[in-house]
């Protein structure tokens, strides 16, 4: 008696050879290059438009049609523009708002994370919960009530009344807690062993190891307090208190619009900004990658 014993074929599986493997990880990382170049193109395109226009003569920059060069360079439109206006005196006023906004703002942004993350008291999570929810109430309905109050301390026009009213806001608080929810609580019981007290384990440890966190929230407050524009526009009533916003706005009068000077200034008003930004980005990159990643 035979038996027809048929072998079946085995499934044949696929192997991804290592040079295709390295070929397809090429493509991606060249697809994914180029996507990042095209935004990196996209967000960058006014900005290169605006230095462009602060390099045109000032009969060029409405052309038909639109030419992205002048016919000449004109570097001369960065004097003008500070010339043209005290812009020098915006740049200070400016300076002297955003650095005094960020040190008060870092100061009590910390010492409240610090109370409603650490600190336990009656009602601290409904507080902290109506505390954060003032980020839903916008600029606009807060400006009548607060100029009003301004007026009857006598701030109108004047450096306290371009700081202090905002610089008490909920979103320091929110992303510091956050952070400070990340740090073992360890650190503070052995300081507290050894005789240390809170206002010594903040300034000395936890203040430390939040570097990351206070310097994110050092640049969004500075660049907030920059680039304002309503509050200074209804505070402020001279010239000798304007800041950066309100002095580029100034460059449109009734005898018309000085476009290039206004590029140009534009382009000198951005400078605070990007120093901030060099001196501070080690600790960016940390700092959003670890904020708001350890509350619970």
């Amino acid at each position: 008696m035979t038996t027809d014993v048929r072998l079946r074929p085995r499934p044949t599986t696929h192997v991804e050879t290592p040079g295709r493997s390295r070929h397809r990880k090429g493509l991606r990382s060249l697809f994914s290059q180029a996507l990042l170049t095209l935004v990196l193109l996209f967000f960058l395109t006014p900005f290169i438009w605006a230095l462009l226009t602060a390099l045109k003569p000032a009969d060029e920059v409405f052309t038909t049609p639109p030419k992205p060069v002048g016919s000449r360079i004109v570097w001369s439109n960065f004097a003008d523009a500070w010339n043209y206006l005290p812009f020098g005196r915006f740049m200070v006023n400016g300076l002297i708002v955003s650095v005094g906004g960020t040190l008060v703002v870092l100061v009590s942004s910390t010492f409240a994370a610090y109370a409603f993350a650490r600190l336990s008291f009656r009602g601290r999570d409904r507080i902290f919960l109506v505390y954060l929810s003032t980020l839903m109430i916008p600029q606009e309905v807060l400006v009548v009530p607060m100029f009003i109050l301004m007026q009857q301390l006598g701030w109108v026009n004047s450096y306290s009344a371009l700081i202090l009213p905002w610089a008490f806001t909920a979103f320091g608080t929110f992303l510091l807690r956050q952070f400070f929810f990340s740090v073992p609580r360890e650190l503070e019981e052995a300081a507290m062993v050894d005789g240390a007290g809170r206002l010594r384990v903040l300034l000395q440890i936890i203040v430390p190891i939040a570097k990351p966190a206070l310097a994110v929230l050092a640049v969004f407050t500075f660049i907030a307090y920059w680039n304002s524009f309503l509050w200074p526009l209804i505070i402020v009533n001279t010239s000798n208190m304007a800041t950066v916003p309100l002095g580029l706005d100034m460059f449109r009068g009734q005898q018309g619009s000085q476009w290039h000077l206004m590029m140009a200034a534009s382009m000198i008003s951005m400078l605070p900004s990007v120093v901030i930004l060099l001196l501070l980005q080690r600790y960016l990159v940390r700092g959003i990658a670890l904020t708001g990643m350890g509350g619970r």
